[in-house]
């Protein structure tokens, strides 16, 4: 579980990274409304994502979020550095626990997304002993999966530029 918490963490801040720094026109498109979900559908759906171990990847949204922004401010304000930092304490503690926002709305969206049958038989399933087993070894393996995704990219890259330098070289261009 700990390689889970380390790549959650990790996705965390890319979250927290692309809620504060990316332009209004590079965000992503908005969701669909969600429909009505019962409250078992949303219980079941909170109990899949903290048996995941969801809440690592947005747990430190409001301190980083919080630390971006202040660091952003800094850049043109420099002369503030003291107040700025001063405040950043008052609105960390000000907005503490909010990250609980995510939680509830990615329940809303497990919610939405699966009926609360399939979301029962999915509690069921990760407390199956083949459910544990994928929970406790799936961050492992899309960690690997990662990996050996960049490294085929890398091998791959230089196929890619072995043709255009032969292409090239075909129309007597060097490259």
């Amino acid at each position: 579980m700990k390689s889970l918490s380390r790549i959650l963490s990790t996705a965390g801040l890319a979250l927290g990274l692309a809620l504060a720094g990316a332009p209004a026109g590079a965000q992503q498109p908005a969701a669909p409304p969600l429909k009505q979900a019962s409250p078992a559908a949303i219980a079941a759906a909170k109990e899949i994502l903290a048996m995941k171990n969801a809440s690592a990847m947005y747990a430190n949204a409001v301190p980083n979020l919080v630390q971006q922004t202040k660091d952003v401010l800094l850049q043109n304000n420099l002369n503030y550095q003291k107040d700025l930092n001063e405040v950043a304490v008052i609105v960390a503690q000000s907005l503490a626990g909010r990250e609980k926002e995510i939680g509830e709305g990615m329940a809303k969206i497990y919610a939405n997304e699966f009926s609360e049958q399939e979301l029962k038989d999915l509690v069921t399933f990760y407390k199956s002993t083949l459910g544990q087993k994928l929970l406790g070894t799936e961050p492992r393996a899309i960690q690997f999966s990662m990996s050996y995704m960049n490294q085929w990219a890398q091998a791959f890259a230089e196929v890619v530029n072995s043709q255009f330098r032969a292409e090239m070289r075909k129309r007597g261009k060097e490259i």
